[in-house]
């Protein structure tokens, strides 16, 4: 085995908690071309986890917000036009991966996101996540989202 091989630093893997990044800030950038849903020349906001993550917090129990009304909302409470679809999924996925690994950890259910009240067990975010939909399934249920 060579020397370089042997001594290759191994890379760990990043907790979902550290991928929540509650540093970052979020940014409204001019959309220089079409985007997605977004025109050029529209202003467009990168959220954050973390902003992600506190808007969902706040959606009451048993109500559903889908991640087009999550984008509205946020684009208006920062002065855009629109959010990115593909920051704000990309958020959302990892509100929802950490939430369960506090969950894991032995946090209560009800203190950790409530990201059922924003996912549909259908939608190809919901299949992204690595724990599968049951728990999902399941806190629609409990809240009267789905019967």
């Amino acid at each position: 085995m060579s020397a370089a091989i042997k001594n290759k630093p191994t890379s760990k893997r990043k907790t979902w908690a550290e991928k929540m990044l509650p540093d970052k800030v979020a940014v409204v950038k001019i959309c220089e071309s079409d985007f997605a849903d977004i025109p050029a020349g529209s202003t467009m906001l990168i959220a954050t986890p973390t902003i992600v993550d506190k808007y969902i917090r706040q959606i009451p129990k048993g109500k559903f917000t889908d991640i087009k009304q999550i984008r509205k909302d946020l684009a208006a409470e920062n002065n855009a036009d629109y959010s990115c679809p593909v920051t704000t999924g990309i958020f959302l996925r990892i509100v929802s991966e950490n939430a369960n690994e506090e969950l894991q950890k032995g946090k209560s259910i009800n203190k950790i996101t409530p990201f059922w009240r924003v996912l549909n067990a259908k939608s190809p975010a919901a299949k992204k996540l690595s724990f599968g939909t049951d728990l999902l399934i399941q806190q629609q249920k409990n809240e009267g989202i789905i019967k």
